[in-house]
């Protein structure tokens, strides 16, 4: 008996084809419009860098070896005066004999911008004896500006461990000025690492409370001879970019954004200064971007005077500029300006 079977039933992708593509669904037109923002039918566009100003200033490195704030405050120019709150003073070139007197007339002075904080010198460079903390730190336990001990940083040399040891004990702050040129001394970024490994892992079972603020490696010494296009592979940038990973391992480590060791004074806004300055300032942001990426911007801290070892002077005024606009520029937002050149330093040096 032959039993016929039914026709199979066709797929319902097939009668879908024969009826045609299914159509698809229409966008309104305002998907395509601007917003309505009330005041532009343009998209809004991020904040220009020119827009982007810290609300306050605490300049974290200013050079006084009187204590005296009138040359800073000529350079520093009405932007800068107008939102200053504080200024960190150094005193690190001073001898320790001569720095009590200096002390005396900064807290009898009355200054027009506060004084935040003194960096002072816990050794002395030609002084060959077992390290002593100087009279002024062992009795600066409560004193109003706090001082901070600052050593010079040249290797890692067993008299300059023993007092940063002693100082982040006795929960200090302290201050190394990185006076060699770090990019060009064989071995000079593993011998910054290993003095901090030293100082802050002396004993394992001690938490080290002090912060160690590291300058003249933001941005670090450079030859401007050499190209950015070739910068960019060559083994000093390289070795930045590695070593700074490195150093930001060390949770107590701020680092500060100094005028830069490049044989000449920071470059002014004038006509005449734009094309030294554009250079500059992407020189600066190859430098920013990997401290950035490594620190973040809670472990910068801004100051406008260089460090001992670059020996010329620049104007406040100028660096802060070019300062901001680098850091506005690679698009960081109102907070991290705000921390960088304000609240950082409020933070660290306990305003």
């Amino acid at each position: 008996m032959n039993v016929s079977l039914p026709p199979t039933p066709l797929s319902p992708s097939v009668g879908a084809r024969r009826k045609g593509a299914k159509p698809l669904p229409r966008l309104p037109l305002s998907a395509f419009t601007p917003p309505n923002t009330g005041t532009s039918d343009a998209f809004p566009l991020p904040p220009s860098p020119s827009t982007l100003l810290p609300k306050d200033l605490i300049d974290a490195y200013v050079i006084s070896s009187e204590g005296d704030l009138s040359q800073w405050k000529n350079q520093a120019g009405p932007t800068v005066n107008g939102i200053a709150k504080g200024v960190v003073l150094s005193l690190s070139d001073r001898k320790s004999e001569d720095v009590e007197m200096v002390l005396e007339r900064i807290r009898s002075g009355a200054f027009e911008v506060p004084v935040v904080a003194i960096l002072v010198p816990i050794v002395d460079g030609d002084d060959d004896t077992q390290f002593s903390p100087p009279s002024y730190l062992v009795s600066a336990k409560g004193s109003n500006p706090p001082l901070v001990p600052s050593v010079v940083f040249t290797g890692n040399e067993s008299k300059v461990r023993e007092a940063l040891q002693w100082a982040l004990r006795e929960e200090f702050v302290v201050n190394i000025d990185v006076q060699t040129d770090i990019r060009a001394t064989e071995g000079g970024w593993d011998t910054l690492e290993e003095l901090l490994t030293s100082i802050t892992n002396r004993e394992q079972s001690a938490e080290v409370k002090g912060k160690i603020v590291v300058s003249n490696i933001l941005p670090p010494p450079d030859d401007l001879s050499l190209p950015i296009v070739k910068l960019l592979t060559h083994t000093s940038y390289r070795n930045y970019q590695s070593h700074t990973a490195a150093l930001s391992l060390f949770g107590n480590v701020f680092v500060n954004y100094l005028p830069p060791a490049w044989g000449d004074s920071v470059p002014s806004s004038s006509p005449e200064g734009q094309k030294q300055r554009a250079e500059w300032k992407r020189r600066i942001k190859m430098y920013i971007s990997p401290v950035l990426e490594a620190f973040g911007y809670q472990r910068i801290v801004f100051g406008s005077s260089p460090s001992y070892a670059v020996k010329v002077s620049s104007k406040a005024s100028d660096w802060y500029e070019l300062a901001r606009e680098s850091f506005a520029e690679l698009g960081i937002e109102q907070e991290g300006i705000d921390a960088i050149f304000y609240g950082n330093a409020k933070l660290v040096y306990g305003s």
